[in-house]
């Protein structure tokens, strides 16, 4: 065991496979170890390189390995895929992370930390109670409209469902419908709450983070974007300038260029999709203002407006927005709005 200097792990549920190799790449060890003894067996290890794939669980056993000395590697599951050779098996993705582990070029995720995933729990949360609160809201009108009335979309629809439902002295209704759609409105209420309480608690946790704090300074970047952009982005050192971190978000064409000839399409929409839509959202919010005649965040964003179509410049506002992320969270510093 002391030879064994690199180690590929291919983390699962109950049952984790380990590949170890030397310094000069033999093969020293290939084993499966349960669960309750993954930890005890690298207790009895000398310090190692210690790949695996970034998945849920990968950053709770990166902070355990690390206490124990070894120095752990984070990654993305599809930079290790084209190391795995032949047939997809539990001993060939361990060899192939143990391999792709040691590459140069390789492309590494920071390991979080447990306040960083908490953050992040709430943000998910909150996602699937509003995508839940949508799928109440569709299914009241598409009801409703069974009945031959449409309601308008958005939250004044919204208002104006439930003030028909609740209704009583509305005979457009029968009663065995409005007792169905008036469990549907105790859920959308109580989904709504909810929602508000994570919303007030990412606030909380806003106000107490120096980092989320100077992110809002950005135009187009509140509370909510703020600390999602503070909890997944863990060592902005990783990318080497701003234009890798909007890459990474998948802010940039897409390209398919060969002979010399530069094709870019469509955004590649790679990375993280949450800080996209986040920060696409933002950008909306700012070229919005400077649509309707008041003063633009950016004179930048308010002149491509008059060059570019709408969407195309909030995606090119997002990619200078996440360009701009980078440069405080690298320098320590907030946003200075230029003077005219």
């Amino acid at each position: 065991m002391k030879e064994v200097t690199i180690i590929g792990v291919d983390i699962a549920k109950n049952v984790f496979q380990i590949h170890g190799i030397d310094a000069e790449g033999k093969v020293r060890f290939r084993r499966k170890v349960r669960r309750s003894d993954f930890l005890a067996f690298f207790t009895n290890l000398h310090s190692c390189l210690i790949g695996m794939e970034a998945c849920s669980s990968a950053h709770y056993w990166g902070r355990e390995l690390t206490k124990l000395g070894h120095n752990v590697k984070l990654m993305p599951a599809v930079y290790v895929k084209p190391y795995v050779k032949r047939q997809k098996n539990d001993a060939t993705d361990a060899e192939a992370i143990c391999e792709a582990v040691t590459r140069p070029t390789m492309r590494f995720v920071a390991i979080k930390s447990e306040d960083q995933q908490a953050v992040l729990m709430m943000h998910r949360a909150r996602q699937l109670l509003i995508r839940q609160r949508t799928m109440i809201v569709n299914a009241l009108r598409a009801h409703i409209a069974e009945l031959g009335m449409v309601c308008p979309q958005g939250i004044a629809g919204a208002n104006k469902l439930i003030a028909l439902v609740e209704c009583e002295d509305d005979e457009s209704i029968p009663d065995v419908a409005r007792t169905a759609l008036k469990s549907l409105v105790r859920q959308l209420r109580t989904v709504q709450q909810e929602v508000d309480h994570l919303q007030d608690a990412i606030h909380d946790w806003h106000k107490q983070s120096d980092l989320s704090r100077r992110l809002e300074t950005i135009p187009g970047i509140g509370p909510i974007t703020a600390s999602a952009l503070a909890a997944t982005i863990t060592n902005p050192e990783v990318f080497k300038s701003g234009r890798q971190l909007a890459a990474w978000i998948g802010l940039v064409p897409r390209q398919n260029s060969s002979g010399g000839k530069i094709r870019l399409g469509q955004i590649t929409k790679q990375g993280d999709p949450y800080l996209r839509r986040l920060l696409v959202l933002g950008a909306h919010a700012v070229l919005r203002f400077s649509r309707q005649g008041k003063p633009a965040s950016t004179r930048w964003a308010a002149s491509l407006l008059e060059r570019k179509p709408y969407m195309v410049c909030a995606v090119a506002l997002a990619n200078k927005m996440a360009r701009i992320v980078w440069a405080i969270m690298m320098h320590g510093t907030k946003f200075e709005m230029q003077k005219a």
